[in-house]
């Protein structure tokens, strides 16, 4: 959240002497922002009558406003989660379709994670000069036309650079988090954010879904334009997405910004709070650098959380992509081995059947599972431990794929074990990054909270993306010349990520982040 400015921060000491018995115990333990935000939340009134953005959300609570909120923003990560899930199916089609290597479906795969990591910045630099609303718009509109555009593609060079260009539009996605957290009450805030990992997990079952119902009649280039549909919707309903009133306020656009609080009281059936809105984004000045990152204090935090995020990308999407290597061998796990150089002949080719999309789909929804129990265990464990127990039981869960098993059942088996729990650890990691890095901010070297945690989080998602570029060559190349040498990278990189978490030096949970 954006610094307070000072002058309210000080009024609001002295408003809160005004409480009595429990309720000024509990106010005077929170810090003074937080003092702000529950008197405003309690009372409806606003020290020296003015007030901010989120002095506002937080008094209008949570209602009809944010849930429609939820659902518009949820389609997006949903569009988002079908266009990186079509990776894991359009690979073993198009090596029927124009005998690619394995090579060849590798770079496929690694050129639209390639697009992504290039594009993060001009979307951050295009949503603070024109607005999140604008720039969701506009890379849901080139994302459905590149994708449609992809599923006509003539040649392999072709599909390459129009799925890079699709990567290169899932780079905005990540500002409909912005946008969605920005009109979130703080007591809302985590437990929503987590909702958006669901409509991720829902997006995923849709596209085995549909690839189950759309592959053995219109093919890959059927589900490429299907796919893509959510993304035409996602334009349409952004005619009722509003533009984020911290972003208006912050512009001097003031009265569009009181205007979209006044509609966020009105369908959640409040009183819109009286006086005058300020803006409270004075930090916003002096922005975080990455070098800020590496300074003494922070540098080895910063490496250690660098490696666990792209250890996590290049683990989680390696399942993804080994799910359906694995489902496409007729024999044992270790006959997929066997095919070597023949790779891209035409009898070696076994399209997926109704049985492997079955398969994949009970694999798929070991993400529901993964996020459930990250809620869970995160708040007994902390999240240092949490991360740690989750690498090591996804480094446990994946060593038995060196049983050379037939059995279709036992495979499914470890690779929802597998997929679900470093699932979770995604959550964990977007959970402690933002706490750590400005909980060091503060206690180190004094610098403002907010710009750290975007630039902190934001190169921890850079890496991330690094990390999946990667991953293709040990799922796609290196498991089909053995099964136990690509299985042993994830478990190995697993178990160094666990011990990076446990080496960490501080533990987040319970530590107040102002």
């Amino acid at each position: 959240m954006a610094t307070l400015s000072s002058e309210p921060i000080r009024q609001s000491q002295g408003r809160s002497q005004s409480y009595s018995g429990t309720e000024t115990s509990s106010i005077n333990a929170l810090d003074p922002g937080a003092q702000i935000e529950m008197s405003a939340a309690v009372s409806g009134v606003v020290p020296d009558d003015s007030f901010t953005v989120d002095h506002a959300v937080n008094a209008l609570g949570f209602g009809k406003f944010q849930i429609k909120l939820s659902l518009i923003t949820g389609l997006c990560w949903m569009a988002d989660s079908m266009e990186m899930m079509i990776l894991a199916i359009i690979g073993p089609a198009l090596h029927c379709a124009w005998h690619l290597s394995e090579w060849k479906q590798a770079f496929l795969t690694t050129s639209v994670f390639l697009g992504m990591m290039l594009s993060s910045a001009f979307w951050g630099n295009l949503s603070d000069k024109y607005g999140r609303r604008r720039s969701l718009r506009l890379a849901a509109v080139v994302l459905s036309y590149w994708g449609i555009l992809s599923a006509f593609a003539p040649t392999y060079v072709w599909i390459v650079f129009l799925r890079a260009l699709v990567g290169f539009g899932i780079g905005c996605v990540p500002q409909s988090v912005t946008l969605y957290a920005e009109f979130l009450p703080a007591e809302h805030r985590g437990k929503c954010v987590v909702l958006l990992d669901c409509f991720w997990a829902v997006g995923a079952c849709i596209e085995v879904m549909l690839a189950l119902l759309v592959m053995p009649t219109l093919g890959w280039r059927g589900l490429l334009i299907l796919s893509a549909l959510p993304l035409a919707l996602f334009v349409i309903v952004c005619q009722w997405l509003p533009e984020s009133a911290r972003y208006d306020a912050a512009s001097g656009n003031s009265e569009r910004a009181l205007s979209t609080l006044r509609k966020i009281a009105s369908e959640n059936g409040k009183h819109m709070l009286l006086g005058r809105l300020i803006v409270d984004d004075v930090a916003q000045v002096s922005r975080g650098r990455i070098q800020d990152l590496l300074v003494d204090e922070l540098r080895w935090t910063t490496l250690l959380l660098w490696f666990i995020w792209s250890s996590c990308s290049f683990c989680y999407y390696g399942v993804v992509l080994m799910t359906t290597e694995l489902f496409d061998t007729t024999g044992d796990l270790c006959s997929i081995s066997e095919k070597g150089q023949s790779s891209t002949c035409t009898a070696d080719c076994r399209p997926l059947t109704s049985s492997d999309y079955l398969d994949i789909l009970w694999t798929t929804f070991a993400e529901f599972p993964g996020i459930f129990f990250t809620i869970f265990v995160i708040e007994k464990l902390g999240r240092k431990k949490t991360i740690a127990l989750e690498f090591i039981i996804f480094a446990v869960s994946i060593v038995f794929l060196f049983i050379c098993t037939s059995s279709r059942i036992w495979l499914t088996i470890i690779i929802f074990v597998a997929r679900g729990i470093v699932s979770g650890v995604f959550q964990a990691a977007y959970v402690y990054t933002p706490e750590v890095i400005v909980i060091f901010s503060i206690f180190s070297f004094k610098v403002y909270p907010t710009s750290l945690r975007s630039i902190g989080v934001g190169t921890c998602s850079g890496m991330a993306r690094f990390g999946a570029m990667l991953t293709p060559l040990v799922a796609q190349v290196m498991l089909r010349t053995s099964v136990h040498l690509a299985t042993a990278i994830y478990g190995m990189v697993a178990l160094m990520a666990a011990a990076a978490a446990i080496m960490l030096p501080i533990e987040t949970k319970g530590r107040n982040m102002n």
